[in-house]
Parts: structure tokens; C-alpha cells; sequence
């Protein structure tokens, strides 16, 4: 027994054991974060906790759990390219974005490594998840931009004390620690050094990670980069006005555009003195909002286009955004709701520990102000932004240490590895202009800059393809010709409008078996049915001019429903693979005819009811044929549910 004991601890001082245990760090395979997702659990997955002291100056105190997943290469080669990924926030955890890793170029050659960094995601302890939720039924109240505030300080406050009640110390969540976890996690996982990934918010912590450890880093990626964490505020509302005149000028020098949404610039802020006057009030699940409504005012407005910048699909769709916000049109406006809800999706407690740590503090409330000031139209710049000033004061209160200065990153041009940085010329938070100076801190950079897209161009296809090609071979000049090509915003204009394409859409979306049970076995009926009574009329089974019209008529109308049955499907699936972002207004004029042939259907239902009425007592098989107008009928109720016939 003794030898065996001998045996034991000698083969826990091997370096097979330091990728369970490495310095006091340890990571522990666990099962699946997704248990009811069968096409995640079906990838090559390694799922994980480290565990690393909460305070990395109390090495021996409390510890805490990261959450990490670890995506196998698809490669029979040997692991030895990794690429950890840091979301960015802050307050966004790396692994609930899993979905979009799963098939990305990297994964071709390199393992990828997702974490949730400390307070966010499946890391333990969890901070204030619902918090979010919380800010969004603020935003959703009809009242002005201080009460907004007001309100939203008082669930920060809540957050914090619960934080404080189970004793957690807000001052270590950090850029800082986040670092040493990065450190920690790169040892336990056995790896000598690795490619860093960061995006927005990440892209800062990336940096302090590079500043830090220096010699972790075998090439580094920086996708819509923070490179001035002093200005990150103060310039809020330049950034976004700037964005906005790109659009603005975009739309006008392009005829299509200009045609169909001339004067925009004049629109939008007419638009604002309307909401600022009237604002929208518009119906929403409750599932999203407990009240059941969402009222847009003019400061929803704002962010709401600011969010939509983000993205290079909705800044094709902006023009039309704007225009649908002037007309007031509810049903675009209540399809958006969902958009803000996601918008929302941070863990704020995480953020305000680090926002309130390291930025608000080298910002100033003044700064944004008078950089706000510049921009009288928009009054007084983003008060969603301008919040935070508030938050922090209360947030900071009580023992929690504001940063006397930024971070020392003085030791980036230090860095020897690689490094790739991308900007999205719409970019309305991390703007272009920044990638230049980011780039500068470095002896051996590359600058990417994405014409048309917005922020995080680096997961479009384009952006995907080129980070793979520099992850592979990460000293030669990227290949940009893919961004360079696409040089205009292709604005759409050609949309039928219609609020019931959204209903639709997400109702297959959610697909529910209840709730489209009565709707399929109604169209089950009148497909036998057309197939029955054409063969009738073949056999000349049908005698009667009664029988023959009422029949005839089924049939045309059953076509008729049918045909737009399946051409709303086809349509719906069409334009959401050109851009899904369209169906919050409608689909694609093409399909319009549609809208004709379901009023067709509508006609001839009404019709076909009204003949078999008043001919009922000569039809034949009268409860065949009643079961056949009841299931025309129920189709109709379906589009008025949906709201087609609006």
C-alpha cells in the first residue's frame, strides 16, 4: 500500500497532471452547458470550469469558476494553432455565441476556446442576469430621460447590494484579473501561447491581456477596437453623428435611394421632434414585457438607429427604418421590440464593475456634455450612454476604489506577435478611426477596414475568411480585396410592407405544434380535396350544375389558398436569406402579387360560402363539403390573426 502511495504522489509531480492543476488553478471537465441542444452536443465540445482565486491579490482567499468551452478542431492535425475569443460588453460572456463558431473558418485549422469571463455567462458566482430585462420595462415606460436614469440607478443599486450581501468583491472583477484569468486558463489547458481574439469592449481587454503577457500572444486580433478608453464616452455622440451623416450622405448620392427616401437627413429629425411631441405606444409579448406595451419616445429612437448601425444589414434597411418610425407605422415598431431586447442581453453587473472601475472614471459627464452640445439637433446626444455617469456615482459609493487613470498599455509596442486589426466604417461606438491608432501601437500590425459595414465586420463572411487566413499564416499582408470590392451600401427599396409577414415569420420561427395544428390539418383537407374533386370531374362522378359549381368553386378557391400558403412560406424563406432584417417590415416587392391572390381567396371563400347557403339543399355530401368550407374559412382566421388582411 505504501508503494502504492509513493507511486501515486510521483505521478501527480508529472507534467500529464498540470492540466488538471497548474500553479493553485485548476480546470475541471464538465458536462454540457446546452443539455437539450442536440446539434451542439453532437460537435466535438470540451466543456470546463477554472477555477482561480476571486482577488488575484488574495491568491489563498475566495475563488470563483470561469466557464469555458473548448471547440475542437475539425482537423486531424496536432492542436497546436488555439484561438481564445473575448467577447466583448462588458458583460458578455464569449459562450452563449457558440452557434456561430461552430462552422467558422477557424475551426478548419485551430481549436477554439470560449470563456465567460468572470461575472458573466455559466461562470460562478452569477451576477445580475435579469438586469438587463429590468432596464428594457424602463425603456418601455413612457416617461422622460431623467426618470429613465433615475430608475435605472435604483436596479443597479439593487444589483449591487445583492452582490455585496453574498460577499463578492466588486473591486476584482476587472481588465486586470480578467488578464491573469487568460494567463491561468492558457497554462491549465497546456498551451504555450495562443491567438487572441477580442471584438468591441474585448478588444480593450485583449489589449490589457497583451500589455500584461506579453509572451502569451502568438498573434492577436482586434475587431472594431477600443483605443482610448479616455474618450470612450466623451466622444459618444460624435461617433454617432458621424455614422449617421454616412448614411445620410450614402443614401442621397445613391439615385435608387434618394428616389424612394429623399430629404432622409431632414426626415430623422423631423422624426425626433415628432416622438419627443407623440410618442409611439405599440403592442408587444409579454413574454418580453410583462405589461404587454412598449412605448418609443424620442431617446428610444436614437439608440434604436444606433443599434442598428451595428450591423451592415440593418444599415441597408436604415433608410426605411427611419421612414417607418415618422409614419408611426405600429407594426414595424412592435417587431423591433424583440431587436432592443437583445440589445440588452448583458449581465450589468458585470459591466457596471467594470465600466464604473475603468472608464466612467477617466471620462466626466462634463466632456460628454459639451461634446453633445456640438450636436444640437440630436438634444443632448444619448442619454442610454449618458446614464452610466449616474449609475457609477451611486455604484462607486460605499467602498468600491475608482481607477485613478486608465491601465498602463505602454507595453503594446513591446509586442512582437502579429497583429490584425478591423474597422467598420458605420461603426457608431468603436469607429473607424479608431483601427488607425490602434494599430500604430504596434511594430508589426495590419489595418483592415470594412467600407459598408458597422461594428464587428470581422464576423461577416468576408471578415471570417480573411482572420482565418491570418490566424494560419498571421505574417503575411492580409488579402482585403473581399471588403475592398463591396465599396457601396446597397440600401433596399424595394420592400412591400406588411405587418403580418413579421407575425408569420415568427410563428414559424417558434414553431408551435399546437398552435399551427388546426391550420395544418386545414390545409391537409383542401389538398385531398382538390385532388378528390378534380378526379370526380375526370370520372364525371359530379352530374348536377349545383354539385359542379359549388365543387368548382372549392377547387378554385382551395388553389387559391394553396398557392398562398405556400408562396407566403417561400417568399418569407427568400427574403430572409437575402436579409432576414427585412421581415420586421414585410418582404421583398416581388412577392407582392401574393397580397393580390390571398384578397382572391378571401373573395372566392366568401362566395363559395354564400352558393352552398343558398344552394344546401341540392349539394350532395353537404357535410363533405361543409368540412371543406370550415377549413377555407379557418385559413382565413389564420391571416387575420396574423395580421395579412390588414
Amino acid at each position: 500500500m505504501k508503494n502504492l502511495l509513493r507511486l501515486f504522489v510521483l505521478l501527480c509531480l508529472l507534467p500529464a497532471c498540470s492540466f488538471a492543476q497548474t500553479n493553485g488553478f485548476k480546470f475541471e471537465k464538465t458536462t454540457t452547458f446546452f443539455p437539450e441542444q442536440k446539434t451542439i452536443n453532437e460537435e466535438n465540445i470540451e466543456w470546463g470550469y477554472l477555477t482561480v482565486p476571486e482577488n488575484w491579490d488574495k491568491p489563498e482567499g475566495k475563488t470563483i469558476k470561469i466557464a469555458v468551452a473548448v471547440l475542437k478542431s475539425t482537423s486531424k492535425k496536432a492542436d497546436t494553432n488555439p484561438v481564445i475569443y473575448i467577447e466583448g460588453g462588458p458583460g458578455a460572456g464569449g459562450i452563449k455565441g457558440i452557434w456561430g463558431w461552430l462552422k467558422h473558418p477557424l475551426r478548419s485549422s485551430s481549436t477554439i476556446i470560449l470563456a465567460d469571463v468572470r461575472g458573466t455567462g455559466f461562470s460562478l458566482p452569477k451576477f445580475c442576469p435579469d438586469l438587463g430585462k429590468k432596464f428594457l420595462e424602463i425603456l418601455a415606460k413612457n416617461q422622460k430621460a431623467t426618470q429613465d436614469e433615475q430608475q435605472k440607478t435604483i436596479a443597479a443599486a439593487a444589483c449591487k447590494q445583492d452582490l455585496l450581501n453574498r460577499d463578492i468583491d466588486l473591486n476584482a472583477y476587472n481588465s486586470k484579473s480578467i488578464a491573469k484569468d487568460l494567463n491561468a486558463l492558457k497554462k491549465a489547458l497546456g498551451y504555450q501561447n495562443w491567438n487572441v481574439y477580442g471584438t468591441s469592449y474585448g478588444t480593450y481587454t485583449a489589449q490589457v491581456y497583451a500589455n500584461d503577457f506579453p509572451e502569451d500572444i502568438k498573434s492577436l486580433i482586434l475587431d472594431s477596437s477600443i483605443s482610448d478608453i479616455s474618450s470612450y464616452y466623451n466622444q459618444n455622440t460624435t461617433n454617432y453623428a458621424n455614422s449617421l451623416e454616412k448614411v445620410f450622405s450614402a443614401c442621397k448620392n445613391d439615385p435608387t435611394c434618394n428616389k424612394q427616401y429623399p430629404y432622409l437627413e431632414n426626415v430623422y429629425y423631423e422624426t425626433l421632434e415628432k416622438l419627443e411631441k407623440n410618442p409611439i405606444t405599440v403592442k408587444v409579448d409579454k413574454k418580453i414585457i410583462p405589461a404587454g406595451a412598449f412605448t418609443y419616445n424620442a431617446e428610444d429612437f436614437k439608440i434604436a438607429i444606433q443599434q442598428a448601425l451595428y450591423q451592415k444589414k440593418l444599415i441597408e434597411l436604415l433608410p426605411l427604418l427611419i421612414t417607418e418610425f415618422n409614419r408611426g407605422d405600429k407594426n414595424t415598431l412592435s417587431a423591433l421590440v424583440a431587436a432592443f431586447s437583445g440589445a440588452l442581453g448583458l449581465d450589468y453587473g458585470q459591466y457596471y464593475c467594470v465600466s464604473c472601475n475603468e472608464t466612467v472614471p477617466s471620462n466626466s459627464i462634463a466632456a460628454f456634455d459639451a461634446n453633445a452640445a456640438q450636436y444640437q439637433k440630436l438634444k443632448g446626444g444619448l442619454s442610454f450612454y449618458k446614464s452610466d455617469f449616474l449609475v457609477c456615482d451611486k455604484w462607486n459609493l460605499g467602498g468600491v476604489t475608482k481607477s485613478k487613470s486608465t491601465y498602463d498599455l505602454s507595453n503594446l509596442s513591446a509586442v512582437k506577435a502579429p497583429v490584425l486589426v478591423l474597422a467598420g466604417a458605420f461603426d457608431p461606438i468603436t469607429p473607424a478611426s479608431n483601427g488607425k491608432v490602434t494599430v500604430g501601437r504596434f511594430k508589426n500590425g495590419f489595418l483592415v477596414n470594412a467600407p459598408v459595414f458597422g461594428h464587428a465586420p470581422g464576423f461577416s463572411k468576408i471578415g471570417a475568411k480573411i482572420i482565418g487566413d491570418f490566424v494560419g499564416n498571421p505574417n503575411k499582408k492580409p488579402d482585403i480585396s473581399g471588403f475592398q470590392s463591396v465599396a457601396k451600401v446597397n440600401f433596399i427599396t424595394d420592400v412591400k410592407l406588411s405587418g403580418g409577414v413579421s407575425n408569420f415569420a415568427n410563428s414559424l420561427n417558434g414553431f408551435n405544434l399546437l398552435f399551427f395544428a388546426p391550420f395544418l390539418i386545414a390545409f391537409l383537407i383542401l389538398l385531398v380535396s382538390v385532388f378528390g374533386l378534380i378526379y370526380g370531374f375526370i370520372k364525371k362522378e359530379i352530374t348536377t350544375k349545383t354539385n359542379k359549381g359549388i365543387r368548382a368553386l372549392i377547387v378554385i378557391t382551395s388553389l387559391l389558398g394553396l398557392f398562398t400558403i405556400i408562396g407566403f412560406v417561400l417568399a418569407i424563406n427568400d427574403t430572409a436569406q437575402d436579409n432576414f432584417y427585412i421581415l420586421a417590415f414585410g418582404m421583398r416587392s416581388q412577392f407582392g402579387y401574393l397580397f393580390i391572390v390571398q384578397w382572391f381567396f378571401i373573395a372566392f371563400t366568401l362566395f363559395s360560402i354564400l352558393y352552398f347557403a343558398f344552394k344546401i339543399s341540392s349539394v350532395s355530401n353537404a357535410g363533405v363539403i361543409s368540412t371543406i368550407l370550415f377549413s377555407l374559412i379557418l385559413v382565413g382566421v389564420y391571416f387575420q390573426y396574423w395580421g395579412f388582411l390588414l
